[in-house]
């Protein structure tokens, strides 16, 4: 199990690159005097100002993918729990974490431990009551496995804190919660949850819901002692992607590699970033040309097809029942389509990176280096996921758009989604979007 185990890659005593006391103080530190942290955060302000259209293989969204239909999401108990959640907040709280439901504020997540927001409620900084209140509206609006992987993945961040000797910077706490819109029944709405290593975008409207963004990923994937000791996460993500792998003819295998380096060799120029690793999907990239490579659904035999629908249930499955069901439902529906590609080896020991992406999904799965801790290559250990909607419904982005066109009232504030609006109880002011890292 040599791939597994981080211990040789802790930091040496005294050195860590926790840069101060407090998430504010860390993440200040860390900025201060980082032109490579300055330019990746210039560049995602720049990316956040294009408006939305979505991840695409060219350019040009594929249309008519996505209806309003009723799919049995769990919207009423839903919104109980925001609404008891919004019982317990201050109206200073809902002044910096409400949002209309276009606002462009959905599209400023990142995953990093800095601390760079001025927005939003932010867990470590309130008391249990609403911490809990918070994690109530995670656990209705997804499936246990989905609610246990992202608290897990919170978890997790805690023990890395702890390894590292930042446990104040990064908590099981040190996450931001928006809410977007009002909760409905009817009317579109949705909330946003994002820090280290986790980030949830779940839009509702009636009894449908998209939960894209969302991001889960940790450093490292296990805690071996400790209060959360036995937590072991990504494990079917990993063992489902490698088995696919395994049941290709070489032929096939040749196909769908697009590497076998995960740094430098054969992996194309510039195909890796120093803060993504390998992933196309992160941060920012609401609107990036993905062209499609690797293996198609049509090359496939039945029963890899079928063993291609099991890995994506394993990232589907963090949907409650009905929308878990229709998600899946969608994607089989575009299976000849559906595209699988590898980069890296595919031995026990092997760390990779895999995408399966169709018109309708984006997923991703990647073995990334040491941010924290100091392997210098991917590893087993360190784990980042990303699932996403192309084609312009990351958000519910299209869902919302053909809800717009429906209801002429709507019709009047929705342009560019730069202008928040919201019809409220007074509590809830205009945002105007926030430069990044710029401590303003």
């Amino acid at each position: 199990m040599s791939g597994y185990d981080y211990r040789p890659f802790l930091p040496p005593p005294g050195v860590s690159k926790i840069a101060g006391p407090t998430p504010r103080a860390h993440a200040e530190a860390r900025t201060a005097n980082n032109p490579r942290a300055k330019r990746l955060f210039a560049t995602w302000e720049q990316m956040a100002n294009d408006p939305l259209r979505g991840i695409t293989t060219d350019g040009h969204v594929i249309p008519e993918l996505f209806a309003p239909r009723p799919e049995g999401a769990p919207t009423l108990a839903m919104i109980e729990a925001v609404n008891a959640l919004l019982a317990l907040m201050s109206s200073e709280q809902k002044k910096a974490s409400c949002f209309a439901v276009d606002s462009h504020q959905w599209r400023f997540w990142q995953n990093t431990e800095l601390y760079i927001e001025h927005h939003g409620l932010r867990l470590d900084e309130v008391g249990q009551p609403l911490r809990d209140a918070t994690m109530a509206v995670l656990r209705a609006s997804m499936s246990p496995k989905g609610y246990e992987l992202s608290r897990d993945v919170m978890r997790l961040n805690r023990f890395l804190g702890d390894l590292v000797g930042g446990p104040a910077v990064m908590g099981e706490w040190s996450y931001i919660f928006c809410l977007f819109g009002e909760p409905s029944a009817s009317q579109p709405w949705g909330w946003q949850f994002f820090g280290h290593h986790l980030v949830l975008n779940c839009f509702v409207l009636g009894e449908q819901m998209v939960l894209t963004p969302a991001f889960w990923g940790a450093e490292p994937s296990y805690a071996d002692h400790g209060p959360f000791k036995g937590i072991h996460l990504f494990q079917d993500e990993e063992r489902t992607g490698l088995a696919l792998m395994h049941s290709f003819s070489i032929e096939q295998q040749r196909r769908a590699i697009v590497a076998h380096s995960m740094m430098g060799g054969d992996l194309p120029e510039g195909r890796r970033h120093f803060a993504d690793n390998l992933h196309l999907g992160g941060a920012f990239h609401d609107n990036r040309v993905v062209p499609y490579e690797g293996l198609r659904g049509t090359e496939l035999t039945p029963v890899q097809r079928r063993n291609l629908l099991d890995l994506v249930q394993q990232y589907i499955s963090t949907l409650p029942e009905g929308p878990r069901a229709a998600r899946m439902a969608e994607i089989e529906r575009h299976m000849a389509d559906t595209h699988f590609c590898w980069i890296g080896g595919f031995s026990e020991d092997s760390p990779f990176y895999y995408r399966v992406q169709s018109p309708v999904t984006f997923i991703e799965f990647d073995h990334h280096a040491g941010v924290f801790l100091t392997n210098p290559e991917p590893a087993k250990f360190h784990v980042h996921t990303i699932v996403r909607t192309p084609n312009g419904n990351d958000y519910g982005f299209d869902l919302l758009r053909q809800h717009y066109k429906t209801s002429p009232h709507h019709q009047h504030h929705h342009g560019d989604g730069k202008h928040d609006h919201h019809h409220g109880d007074g509590e809830h002011h205009h945002h105007h979007h926030h430069k990044i890292g710029d401590g303003s």
